[in-house]
């Protein structure tokens, strides 16, 4: 038997780049790739219906178990509100030199509410739907945004009872509370923008979820949900930064801004400087800096 029929036969593969050519000429592309940035907004905004149906149906979910149902996304902030009264105005006695403590105090509650709860909702956005990311293709963006609605919609719910209880403690409407509405429209976003931040980090660490009460309980106690942030601000022996930080804390500025449009002794006075700028700019940069760091880990969700 001669020599030629006992060597292995050899296969020429094409070269990689020939590969990469045929692939492309045919319109195939990388498995799980990161799309551009303006293609992957489009598919987000495709989305729209899918992330407004998602937000709605957990947030009917979310007390689905209980007896009371959807009465505890009311009373959740309002047994908060009176633990904080009892603790900081009672026995703490920071209600002294603050007209209209309880509305003061129950607006905060309820506004810190909405950005806590974003944010805690965003630290599982994607580590809690391991199951829906590895199945199907979608923006993973998807899930932290209707997160965030999902808070939005029961902010809304929260709302119909902080305006009882102004009214219970004589504080009617004006043309003033129509402010609330683009304030509530910037921490929307700006709670957005962290809660894409938290998604992406919680997606390659877990253990920030089990991080982030203590951080939001400290975040709170310095933003003036129980106390006045004017008052502290009147006392000059503390530094100029710590200063500075207390009146620029985003949490404590939308607060302000929620509690200087429904409440008439909550006054332009107690704001500080350059408020609506500061609002503004922390929506923008959360929001748009957010967005865009979610996006640049596109492709590694739901993997590893």
């Amino acid at each position: 038997m001669s020599t030629e029929t006992l060597a292995p036969s050899r296969v020429h593969h094409p070269p990689e780049e020939d590969l990469r050519a045929l692939a492309l000429r045919h319109g195939l592309s990388v498995s799980g790739a990161r799309p551009s940035l303006p293609v992957y907004t489009r598919q987000l905004w495709s989305r729209r219906h899918f992330i407004t149906a998602f937000a709605t149906a957990r947030l009917t979910a979310q007390y689905s178990q209980a007896r009371l149902g959807q009465i505890w996304q009311v009373m959740t902030p309002l047994l908060n509100a009176a633990v904080y009264y009892f603790i900081f105005g009672v026995l703490m006695n920071t209600r002294a030199g603050v007209p209209d403590f309880v509305p003061f105090l129950v607006t905060g509650v309820f506004i810190w509410t909405f950005t806590a709860s974003s944010i805690t909702a965003g630290t599982r956005a994607i580590s809690g739907n391991l199951g829906l990311v590895r199945a199907l293709h979608f923006p993973r963006a998807s899930l932290p945004v209707s997160l965030a609605l999902q808070q939005l919609q029961q902010l809304a719910f929260s709302l119909c009872a902080l305006v009882l209880i102004l009214f219970c403690f004589g504080v009617t409407p004006g043309w003033s509370w129509l402010l609330a509405v683009p304030a509530l429209f910037l921490q929307s976003l700006f709670n957005t923008g962290v809660s894409l931040v938290l998604a992406r980090l919680a997606a390659r660490t877990p253990d920030i979820a089990q991080l982030m009460p203590f951080l939001l309980r400290t975040w709170m106690y310095a933003s003036g949900v129980m106390w006045s942030v004017e008052h502290v601000l009147a006392n000059n022996h503390l530094p100029h930064a710590v200063l500075l930080a207390l009146e620029c804390n985003p949490a404590a500025v939308y607060i302000d801004l929620v509690r200087f449009a429904l409440i008439d002794s909550f006054t332009a006075a107690q704001l500080p400087p350059h408020v609506w700028a500061v609002a503004t700019g922390w929506a923008l940069i959360a929001a748009v800096g957010g967005f865009i760091w979610f996006w640049q880990a596109e492709e590694t969700y739901g993997r590893g």
